[in-house]
């Protein structure tokens, strides 16, 4: 990218998410500045906030809800702003973690079956057996994600769920190795896997340094990495994702693999995915900032024509 931009970051937010966000914008504008742009850095922790003059391009290091639902992206869109990411119904569909499966199910991808209940009083889907996954169907960074590996288990796992969000999401636990597929510019990134030193993959372990064993690329062998590959590439294809994206993916002990969920502004921290694949790929972190702003103006560009 030769032309300097006046490039807005926003991150932190109404959401859950804040101070994950709040860290993943830091890095964006350290990066963005080291390349000679004019950044300046917007915190929409209400509806009150404003653009400054002369804004070329917002970058989203939202992430949770305001952030990855659709909200900003739509408030843009009425301004007339280009913004990195997907478009505003693009991310209400990928933050919906039920309208996700729908959507990978009718593209004839694989994601574990489900059921959603909305009470702390409902029963266990009886087609459902343990163990079980339970997580709020719209939140995002692991947060309310319980395994349940008992049916006794069910409605003290069901009531934290239930505290991040009105309905919870249940589905079988897919037993196997988890990883994660980034999309850049239709192209997929080295396979990260993630092994968890104790426990699961939960928001502890995603963001205590230290607490998790990243793998990139992954160590499979090569038909299995470009099904993996293949899977992340149609997901974010399915979900209409843009210009990037990070897609879950659970491997079984086959080999076979299966989507959880699409994420459409990925982490950008110190401990976060998208990076580590595209260190990977040989791309340093100002460069794939800098090519995330990019794709977020070629997207404006077809738009207006």
């Amino acid at each position: 990218m030769k032309n300097q931009l006046h490039i807005v970051v926003m991150s932190g937010g109404p959401s859950a998410e804040r101070e994950v966000s709040l860290r993943s914008g830091v890095a964006v504008i350290r990066a963005l500045r080291a390349r000679g742009h004019r950044v300046t850095d917007l915190d929409p922790i209400d509806d009150d906030w404003r653009l400054p003059e002369g804004t070329d391009v917002v970058f989203l290091a939202l992430h949770g809800t305001y952030g990855e639902d659709g909200q900003v992206q739509a408030h843009l869109d009425r301004l007339g702003v280009p913004y990195t990411g997907a478009g505003a119904e693009a991310s209400r569909v990928a933050f919906d973690k039920v309208l996700t499966k729908e959507r990978l199910r009718a593209s004839g991808l694989a994601t574990p079956p489900w059921a959603v209940v909305d009470s702390p009083n409902s029963i266990r889907p009886a087609e459902l057996e343990p163990p079980l996954v339970l997580k709020p169907v719209k939140q995002g960074s692991s947060l309310g994600l319980q395994f349940m590996e008992s049916g006794e288990q069910w409605g003290e796992a069901l009531i934290e769920v239930l505290r991040y969000d009105e309905q919870a999401l249940v589905e079988p636990r897919i037993m196997g190795r988890e990883v994660t597929v980034s999309i850049l510019d239709d192209e997929a990134l080295p396979i990260v896997e993630m092994r968890p030193k104790q426990g699961a993959y939960d928001y502890h372990n995603k963001y205590t340094v230290g607490a998790t064993d990243y793998f990139c690329p992954a160590d499979f062998d090569a038909d299995i990495t470009a099904a993996i590959q293949t899977l992340g590439r149609a997901a974010h294809d399915a979900l209409e994702a843009g210009g990037y994206s990070r897609v879950d993916i659970m491997v079984d002990a086959a080999g076979v693999p299966t989507v959880l969920e699409v994420n459409t502004l990925p982490g950008l921290t110190d401990t976060s995915l998208f990076p580590k694949a595209a260190a990977a790929a040989g791309v340093d972190f100002a460069t794939l900032c800098e090519r995330i702003v990019e794709l977020a103006m070629a997207r404006a560009e077809r738009v207006a024509h």
